[in-house]
């Protein structure tokens, strides 16, 4: 997937400006160029043992990241799509050490390296979920405090302040890090830490990455919350609502899910012999079915017409609320085809929405988001560059850039940002109705009126641009002011677009 127009015209760019530069600046800036046509980057975070590992092998489709706390979970890890399945891990000194995946196809636990000269592991696999997307498995943060490892912070923290070179040192690791995206792992009630690391996350990232808009909370292991073979889902949708409150201002929603249930049916490990066992268990008496699903000891001790060892390897890949919901399903259609169970179990796991918030919330706006983390690293690659002549010929070409309408996008989620963070204070409805200005180009979705014709939408839109303008010179602050200006001419140009498209006149 090649870049966006936003992002193709950042990278025209660089093309444009690199042959002119001092070479130390034009290396820095083939850096970004090279960058632009990479996917969108989403690091996943959260503290140890929130499932962060086993949502990575969900969004992957295979089960490669290990889940068991070890030496690669201490380690940032890239996840990337290549034409073969390659383990390299990556030394500070930017030499690479290749190995094979293991007989389980994982990541082998020895990388074979000591410790203190991994600057992070780089994988390649073949899985189409990672043509338009890499993502980043962080190591976990501390229980006790919101301590991030000193991997993670060289990884994603200090060197996104320059990410240019392909060398893994302090001063390029953002070339390969850099997160344009976030999600966030948490399992149970959001604590005050869990907060602070998200806020932590996003001060020390560029323009546009890691803001509320651009992240996700995922609340995780929502079989736990009721235990057992219970339906959790009456309890995690509304406790998911409150975390999205509590929240707001760190992620843009709260997602729940059931990761365990999500790796194995999006990973393929739920095999035909397995089926068949749940298959047979469903066929007890609905008393006895009971009993073997009231606790894990319970189903795994009791007489069953599948041996223990079968009924402990279900244990590891549904948990009793996957296999309590597979046993019902199988009770209820006793010629249910396997395919068709392990689709139930999906959409039980909660993971079709996290997907499609993905696309609607990271992936459909990665051309605004890309463009705009290239802006902004040429903006800073222009305030630090060693000749002055380097400096005004950046700032010159990123100012022509900005000067076109279509870049309006950009300031619209630099101003987004700002309100949904909290920087900004505004009135709700308005909130509300930037936010949709600024993640989206669907004219009846932003104006609120799903049926309206062009000329209608031509007429909202230049309403809301007026509005934005009065509310801009009376009555609000200096900040508020130049939010709403930003808005205004949002809208201002939503309307002509409109009337291009639909020949209003």
């Amino acid at each position: 997937m090649g870049p966006g127009p936003l992002s193709a015209r950042v990278a025209g760019l660089c093309d444009e400006v690199g042959p002119r530069l001092g070479p130390a600046t034009q290396n820095q800036v083939l850096a970004i160029r090279r960058r632009l046509d990479e996917p969108l980057r989403v690091a996943i975070a959260g503290r140890l043992k929130a499932g962060k590992s086993t949502l990575v092998n969900a969004l992957i489709g295979r089960r490669v990241a290990p889940t068991e706390v070890g030496e690669c979970t201490r380690i940032v890890t890239q996840f990337r799509y290549g034409t073969a399945d390659r383990v390299d891990v990556v030394r500070r000194d930017g030499s690479r050490v290749s190995l094979p995946l293991d007989d389980a196809g994982m990541i082998p636990q020895r990388l074979g390296v000591p410790r203190a000269e991994i600057g992070y592991v780089d994988v390649t696999l073949t899985s189409d979920h990672l043509r338009d997307l890499t993502v980043l498995d962080t190591p976990g943060l501390a229980s006790t405090n919101t301590s991030v490892s000193a991997g993670a912070r060289r990884f994603l923290f200090e060197a996104a302040a320059a990410p240019f070179d392909d060398n893994i040192d302090d001063d390029s690791a953002g070339a390969i890090a850099g997160a344009e995206a976030i999600i966030y792992v948490f399992t149970q009630s959001v604590r005050d830490d869990d907060v602070a690391a998200l806020e932590a996350f996003r001060s020390v990232s560029a323009r546009l990455a890691s803001n509320p808009i651009n992240s996700l909370g995922l609340f995780n292991k929502v079989d736990k919350l009721v235990g057992g073979a219970a339906d959790p889902w009456p309890v995690a949708g509304p406790l998911a609502a409150d975390q999205t409150g509590v929240l707001r201002r760190v992620v843009s929603e709260v997602v729940p899910i059931v990761g365990l249930l999500a790796e194995t049916t999006e990973a393929g490990r739920l095999t035909a012999a397995d089926c068949e066992a749940l298959r047979a268990m469903a066929r007890l008496p609905q008393s006895e079915r009971l009993v073997l699903l009231a606790s894990v000891d319970l189903f795994t001790s009791r007489d069953a017409p599948v041996p223990r060892e079968q009924r402990e390897r279900l244990l590891r890949l549904l948990d009793l609320y996957g296999i309590g919901f597979a046993i019902a399903q199988f009770a209820a259609q006793p010629q249910l085809a396997s395919g068709d169970l392990v689709r139930l179990l999906f959409q039980a796991s909660g993971f079709p929405r996290l997907r499609n918030t993905l696309d609607q919330a990271f992936r459909w706006r990665t051309d605004a988001i890309k463009a705009g983390w290239g802006l902004s690293s040429l903006e800073k690659l222009a305030s630090h560059a060693a000749r002055p002549e380097d400096r005004e010929l950046l700032r010159d070409a990123i100012e022509q850039v900005l000067q076109q309408p279509d870049y309006h996008r950009l300031r619209l989620l630099e101003v987004a940002q700002l309100v949904s963070s909290g920087s900004v204070e505004l009135p709700e409805p308005m909130e509300q109705e930037l936010t949709r200005l600024a993640l989206s180009t669907d004219p009846r979705w932003i104006l609120s009126l799903p049926a309206a014709a062009p000329e209608q939408l031509t007429r909202a839109a230049l309403e809301a641009a007026t509005r934005w303008r009065v509310y801009a010179v009376a009555g609000a602050s200096p900040a508020q002011s130049r939010v709403a200006q930003v808005a205004h001419r949002g809208f201002f140009l939503l309307s002509q677009r409109v009337r291009a498209e639909g020949g209003v006149r």
